[in-house]
């Protein structure tokens, strides 16, 4: 990629983490092509190098360019997709990519159950259906915005589905000096890690409203890597991946800080907050995206129709449905009989 040209990768999403991933590329003087979807945001990317409504402590690179016109973006080779994992399909569908280009996932989530699929797709599966002549790999590992965007060390997984001759093309493209990704071929592997460690960051967040202590916030991370383990390899992914960058290293982020928009969704249940008042909260423009939210009902269904035990997974959706209080919630994990630990 060619320094002050004509831009050829693009990030689709101007949020945090689209803002964040198109600041560390644009830092050392790359031209990034950045599509938002509100105008305001456009207009204050362009006008004054920030993003006040998503990421407004980042001082922007001059390097990025932001447009409201996703055809801008359609013939790029490389683009990064960061729109919400509910809203992917249809962003992908209007975006229309030309030709065999290298479409990089970088959003965490499991879309719900649609007419065609009504019982919820990977984010993988959406490009298939969507965008069949292009390629998708999978960005995901430990990174919070705000450190990405301020050029701090960051490690991920860059999972590739056509193996190492999309990751020739594509590692040049997107590593930084601070920004190092870690080649996979396990798609499948680094999406279950960054879906399902959302959930188990609301989790752990309940524990912590509801003043548990660490050693309880240690031991559900624990044994919500075990869940994560046994849907994974049910779905054909490798222990391997899990068990690195984009599953337990994620995991081990997004469950132990405030700076999780899950773990601070959970930690407000756990305080006693009504779960629809948060969520409609968090619907309002400018609101982070909780992505556990949404994926928790649909990885409790895909779980239970493949006979996975996921009661951690379960009991998020329980509380996030208000059919049962945080704290009674909790007693019932509690309350589970006693067996052999096991670690999938």
């Amino acid at each position: 990629m060619s320094q002050r040209g004509m831009s050829n990768i693009g990030v689709v999403g101007a949020g945090a983490w689209g803002t964040a991933l198109a600041q560390m590329l644009a830092a050392d003087g790359h031209d990034v092509l950045l599509w938002a979807r509100e105008p305001e945001v456009v207009a204050a990317i362009n006008a004054e190098r920030r993003n006040p409504l998503f990421l407004p402590s980042a001082a922007l690179s001059p390097s990025i360019r932001a447009t409201g016109e996703l055809a801008e973006l359609r013939a790029l080779p490389v683009l990064l997709l960061v729109t919400p994992a509910q809203h992917l399909s249809t962003t992908l569908a209007a975006l229309e990519p030309t030709g065999h280009c290298d479409l990089v996932l970088c959003s965490k989530g499991i879309e719900a159950g649609t007419a065609k699929s009504p019982h919820g797709r990977l984010m993988a599966e959406v490009v298939r259906d969507v965008a069949p002549g292009c390629a998708p790999a999978v960005l995901s590992g430990p990174t919070f915005a705000h450190e990405v965007a301020a050029g701090m060390p960051t490690a991920v997984t860059l999972a590739c589905s056509g193996g190492e001759a999309q990751w020739d093309r594509l590692a040049p493209a997107i590593a930084r000096p601070a920004f190092r990704p870690y080649f996979s071929d396990d798609v499948t592997g680094a999406e279950i890690g960054g879906a399902i460690k959302n959930v188990l960051a609301i989790a752990c967040g309940v524990v912590d409203g509801l003043a548990l202590g660490q050693n309880a916030r240690a031991a559900l991370i624990a044994r919500g890597f075990a869940e994560m383990l046994r849907f994974g390899l049910a779905l054909g992914a490798r222990a391997e991946t899990l068990s690195g960058l984009s599953g337990l290293g994620d995991l081990v982020l997004t469950c132990s800080s405030t700076a999780s928009r899950n773990y601070s969704l959970g930690k407000a249940l756990g305080e006693g907050a009504a779960a629809h008042e948060l969520m409609a909260n968090r619907s309002t423009v400018g609101a982070p995206v909780a992505e556990g939210a949404h994926t928790a009902p649909v990885l409790a269904d895909l779980a239970g129709r493949r006979g996975i035990d996921m009661p951690i997974v379960d009991a998020v959706c329980a509380i996030l449905d208000g059919s049962a209080p945080a704290r009674d919630v909790v007693a019932a994990l509690l309350a589970r009989p006693l067996r052999a630990e096991r670690g999938g």
